[in-house]
């Protein structure tokens, strides 16, 4: 790694707030001989910025010997920050490589057919003559053979061992605040009639809670799967489905070989959990709870050098810990935040607690309340942080009988990009109710002007991982895990030094966790708190709340509005640092799982 380069990699024509003084501190950190740097960056510090001017500090393919590592990664495991990337001039020199499943087939009558469902793919021995020209190999070529290549943290993962993608000299992981998590959750085993093709024939055991039991029926499984998968691969040809279920089966096998392998070695770390909460004959999850060993294999491997960026690495040593690192051989480096707090105040509405058992006491007030921020607001965008369907659901239909359904906007698991980029586009100051939504969302400007947090985002506790850590007493790290969440949700609506965003507190709990969580918090969002006022709320009118609305209908002597929301049923960060940054066409969003494992 050169790290004089630093500087001259940055791709932007000046600095902005602390940007100079973080590059300085990460050149040292590295220069002291540190392999790892978590640089924990405020939101709007221009974080791919940073990322971009490590990434150039690789070593050149042309300046090594042909053994040894050179060029970088860029990887992040938010889809919509990879979008962003994509769309960013400044950023232009990343070559972005995404899941199969993100490109079409270009052959004659398969236009229409993702790459992972093309004739290569169906039918044996099959040469393309046109391969060159595929969307996705040639940006997997133009990608393996760039000094920076760009692509999801699950798309990075599933190459480990790749003869395309090899070890290289950098690699920057932005985002990487939940880089423990999202290895969790790569490495669960699902087990039901979604992910495994031959569920219908099988017997599945009682493995509740039995990781032993749940091993032996892995392993009868994976020798039941490599059978199914030999019978399609000697066929000559396969149907779209056919070929899918293939691919599944190979991906099933790996993970089941992955868990049963790691299980009975006895010097690995991992401790594993297992879920079937409907006992025997239903799905089940095997879930890792500390993946050290995975992310050793999928990232500590794929690098000579690592910088981990994020705004939410609250605990270094904690973190380490977490991903598989000795915390004594990694530096912190912190970027100050240079947004005035006065631009990103915070406000105490607290109305109750929003935990099951008090949420039907709860949510009615919180809906009156949200009513006199629409007055408050009468012109601006908001957003509500729902924290689930349920709760979007109910907060939705006391919203309508309260005469404000015309200003609500809200979506379901299928429609959640198309709704936010139809909400974005609009002029009207329409209110969103979202359901996670609280990372990797860029609302800068009159995008959005004030955000409601109306449940403390604490984990699920009927997760047997979350389970297990509480019985071990690691309620910091329960606590730090919220904290992380809400510090990301309040950044969503403050972008730059002069934008300003209001966030409206409206769970007690939230005020429980501020001072549970207190040693935790960075000193700029501790300002943040520090500074929490009880705003004076306007007497309650649907009439004033619609005020903004473009043709709206109010009827002040109804409880009762005949519109929908824009919703649906029950139940991603972009930083410039204060630039103006022209934008290049990207893909169509997907999910943050858009394009796991699809990579071959």
């Amino acid at each position: 790694m050169e790290t004089d380069r630093i500087f001259e990699e940055f791709p932007a024509p000046s600095y902005r707030g602390a940007q100079e003084q973080a590059l300085r501190d990460i050149k040292a950190a590295f220069d002291d001989g540190n392999d790892v740097v978590l640089v924990r960056a405020p939101t709007g510090s221009g974080k791919s910025l940073l990322a971009r001017a490590i990434a150039g500090c690789a070593e050149k393919v042309d300046e090594v010997a042909p053994s040894e590592a050179a060029s970088a990664y860029y990887t992040t495991p938010q889809v919509s920050q990879l979008d962003d990337v994509e769309g960013d001039d400044l950023l232009q020199d990343l070559s972005i490589i995404r899941g199969k499943n993100n490109y079409n087939c270009i052959l004659p009558g398969e236009t229409e057919t993702p790459v992972d469902q093309a004739p290569c793919v169906r039918e044996s021995g099959y040469d393309c003559s046109i391969q060159h020209r595929c969307p996705y190999f040639s940006d997997r070529a133009i990608a393996s053979n760039r000094s920076i290549a760009a692509m999801t943290l699950a798309y990075f993962m599933q190459t480990a061992g790749s003869e395309v993608f090899r070890k290289r000299d950098v690699v920057v992981v932005d985002e990487a605040h939940g880089l423990a998590e999202w290895a969790e959750m790569y490495a669960t085993v699902e087990l039901s009639p979604e992910t495994v093709p031959m569920w219908d024939d099988l017997k599945v055991p009682d493995v509740d809670g039995d990781v032993e039991r749940a091993a032996r029926f892995a392993d009868s499984l994976q020798g039941t799967a490599t059978r199914r998968k030999d019978d399609l691969l000697v066929e000559t040809e396969l149907t779209a489905e056919q070929a899918k279920e293939r691919d599944r089966l190979q991906e099933l096998i790996s993970e089941l070989g992955w868990f049963v392998k790691d299980y009975r070695d006895r010097d690995s770390a991992t401790e594993w959990v297992v879920d079937q909460p409907d006992g025997e004959g239903s799905p089940a999850n095997v879930k890792p709870m500390n993946p050290e060993k995975y992310l050793s294999h999928t990232v500590w491997e794929r690098g000579n050098k690592f910088a981990l960026l994020s705004a939410t690495m609250l605990d270094k040593d904690a973190f380490c810990r977490g991903v598989g690192l000795d915390p004594s051989r990694v530096t912190l480096v912190d970027v100050p935040h240079t947004f005035p707090v006065e631009n990103r105040p915070l406000y105490d509405l607290t109305q109750g607690k929003m935990t099951f058992e008090h949420r039907d006491e709860t949510i009615p007030k919180l809906a009156r309340t949200i009513v006199q921020l629409m007055q408050r607001h009468p012109d601006e965008k908001g957003l509500v942080h729902c924290h689930s369907y349920a709760i979007q659901d109910r907060l939705r239909e006391h919203l309508r009988d309260l005469g404000v359904g015309d200003r609500l906007r809200t979506h379901g698991k299928d429609d959640r990009d198309a709704e936010l980029d139809v909400w974005k586009a609009r002029s009207d100051p329409e209110l969103f109710l979202s359901v996670k939504m609280e990372e990797a969302l860029d609302l800068e400007g009159d995008l959005c002007r004030w955000q409601v947090l109306c449940k403390a985002p604490y984990l699920n506790t009927g997760d047997s991982r979350v389970a297990h850590r509480l019985e071990q007493g690691q309620w910091a790290w329960y606590y730090r895990a919220a904290l992380r969440t809400v510090i990301q949700a309040c950044g969503r609506v403050v972008r730059s030094p002069d934008d300003k965003g209001h966030t409206y507190v409206a769970d007690s709990s939230l005020l429980d966790l501020f001072e549970r969580a207190r040693t935790d918090m960075p000193d700029w969002f501790a300002a943040q708190v520090d500074r929490m006022s009880e705003p004076t709320l306007p007497e309650l009118s649907a009439r004033e709340a619609l005020a903004g609305m473009n043709g709206a209908r109010a009827n002040p002597s109804s409880s009762f509005s005949s519109q929908s929301g824009g919703g649906d049923d029950d139940g991603d960060d972009g930083d410039d640092g204060g630039y103006s940054r022209g934008r290049r066409r990207s893909r169509k969003q997907g999910s943050e799982m858009a394009d796991v494992w699809n990579h071959d």
